[in-house]
């Protein structure tokens, strides 16, 4: 017997399956649909909205324009909701409502009639939460992001979030700025709709999608205003029903080739540091494991050619007037696996090929002449981090690459709020600041805070940057020497968790080495004055975080949605 398809997919179970049907009908019909109508492929459309989302509000035309895409092949396109977060405002953090959402994506994908999905969204946590859910169902799906704002100006200056945010703000609190300029400058970081316009997490997991092949050719970087963006989310609509009837699923597409090709684009894009975690859940619900020393073999192999900020110092509305991902593929072509199949059912290479010839452009970098040759990013090891951490290399401080300094330590989100600023904090340039309980469950939720800001007092020195290392994430966006996802993490008894005051630590990232330099005897007796750890919270979503989630290397997603990993790459 064939599968079932259209209205009869996903019934609801009343014991009889022709009459789930006849009362699914009944009730749709009250929307005004035709029998005939009723007939057709249907195409679930993810609407990601919310009020307090301005990286989705372009929304509802997309949800138009891809509806038009699917009426225009013959199907029946149908909206539903789901969970939407957004960066900003999200409590603790996205982070922690990312794997909510894709168990709402999952789900409703799941319960609900559809021949193939088109999941819309692109705010950071969105794109892995859509991903994560409709590879867990593996039914035909498609990705379509909102797109990239365009840029401000700010006293004849180009400007754009949230890279420049983190800049200004740091200048107001250095009284570099005043509260008029500050505030004035508020209002032009985000000029439109849109996710950021540099290279943080939305558009490096919109560029790492791309490449994967989930998303259609030039879909990552068209801006959220423009028409083109509307064209691709038509185009999307389009392609949806002939995905639906060539069953083209999820585990076709996101292969461990394709995870790989990702991870190099990423890479090369000098892309966010949070984009590793991201990846590594999405291929994690596939079976599909990261090797940490295998991403840092392709850090060391493949350069940073994007010159976009916090790396460089574009804006991704000038990489999509670049040509996009294209010239960036064609760049790592001999890096790439072109033969991966595509949700345009051709290859990754049939696509870059059928690409818009390169052009001239100062955007993208040949290989040849790289913006950093050394790999965006390195994944490091040692005694304070035996299960790895994170460097964005690419965008520190060469200087602090190789630093050896005394720890100034905060034992929380709290007490750093506390301190940072106190005149009276025991801090001097050369020192090294130390953020623990800021993982995965010690936040909770692995906020973007491994951004520590300058200390007051040190900033008021001119002093632009300091060694910053923790187990919390940070923005794609932010820049500065900052080791991040330090694992195991402080709550859960790893070695962050020993160091105090006055310790020396040595940053060795080109030796892939975070070291307490203390000895062995002195690190155990600290382990055994460890305090418990807390009691797990009593019920609902917190109860379920703090029993599932995994670190930072499986990505934080939560162990029992992780099927057996069959297959590690790279």
């Amino acid at each position: 017997m064939s599968d079932p398809k259209g209205m009869r997919r996903n019934l609801a179970n009343y014991g009889d399956a022709g009459f789930s049907v006849f009362l699914r009908k009944a009730f749709i019909k009250a929307l005004g649909y035709s029998d005939d109508a009723l007939e057709r492929p249907i195409i679930g459309i993810v609407d990601t909205g919310s009020g307090y989302n301005a990286c989705h509000a372009n929304m509802p035309d997309l949800i138009t324009a891809a509806s038009r895409g699917v009426m225009l092949a013959g199907g029946i396109p149908i909206p539903f909701p789901v969970i939407s977060i957004q960066e900003s405002f999200a409590n603790p953090t996205s982070m922690y409502l990312r794997n909510l959402m894709a168990m709402d994506v999952e789900e409703m994908i799941r319960a609900q009639p559809m021949d193939a999905v088109i999941l819309i969204g692109g705010c950071d946590k969105t794109v892995p939460a859509l991903v994560m859910g409709a590879a867990s169902v593996n039914v035909p799906a498609i990705l379509l992001v909102t797109g990239p704002m365009l840029a401000g100006s700010f006293r004849g200056e180009k400007i754009g979030a949230c890279t420049d945010c983190r800049r200004y703000w740091a200048k107001f609190r250095a009284g570099e700025m005043s509260e008029a300029d500050i505030t004035e400058a508020n209002a032009e970081l985000a000029p439109t709709v849109g996710t950021c316009g540099v290279m943080g997490t939305a558009s490096t997991m919109a560029l790492a999608c791309e490449a994967m092949g989930i998303m259609l050719p030039g879909g990552a970087c068209a801006p959220a205003v423009s028409a083109e963006r509307r064209r691709l989310a038509e185009a999307t609509g389009t392609r949806a029903v002939a995905m639906a009837a060539e069953k083209l699923t999820p585990d076709q597409v996101l292969t461990p080739a394709a995870f790989v090709n990702a991870l190099r684009v990423v890479l090369a894009a000098g892309g966010s540091t949070n984009a590793l975690v991201h990846l590594t859940a999405m291929a994690g619900r596939l079976g599909i494991g990261v090797d940490l020393a295998g991403f840092d073999r392709l850090g060391r192999e493949t350069p940073v050619l994007v010159d976009l900020k916090p790396t460089g110092q574009h804006y991704m509305e000038d990489l999509h007037h670049a040509g996009g991902l294209t010239p960036i593929l064609r760049q790592l072509a001999p890096m790439l696996d072109l033969s991966c199949k595509t949700v345009t059912g051709l290859t990754l290479g049939e696509n870059i090929a059928a690409g818009r010839a390169d052009f001239a452009q100062d955007v993208i970098r040949p290989l040849e002449n790289p913006i950093h040759s050394g790999g965006a990013m390195a994944v490091l090891t040692g005694n304070l981090a035996p299960n790895g951490a994170i460097i964005k290399q690419a965008a520190a401080n060469p200087n602090l690459l190789q630093h050896e300094g005394r720890a100034v330590v905060f034992e929380s989100l709290a007490d750093l709020a506390a301190r940072i600023d106190d005149p009276a904090l025991d801090v001097a340039p050369g020192d090294i600041l130390v953020l623990k309980n800021a993982g995965p469950k010690g936040a909770p939720g692995m906020p973007e805070a491994g951004y520590l800001p300058i200390p007051k007092k040190l900033g008021q020195m001119g002093v632009k940057d300091i060694v910053r290392i923790s187990d919390a994430r940070m923005s794609g966006t932010a820049f500065g020497t900052i080791v991040l996802h330090i694992s195991p993490e402080a709550a859960e008894g790893g070695p962050l968790a020993l160091v105090r005051n006055g310790d020396r630590i040595r940053l060795d990232t080109a030796g892939r080495k975070l070291d307490l330099l203390l000895d062995e005897a002195e690190l155990a007796e600290r382990r055994a004055e460890l305090p418990l750890k807390p009691p797990v919270p009593p019920r609902g979503y917190a109860k379920l975080w703090f029993e599932q989630v995994t670190q930072a290397e499986q990505g934080c997603d939560f162990a029992f949605l992780i099927p057996e990993i069959t297959r590690v790459i790279p």
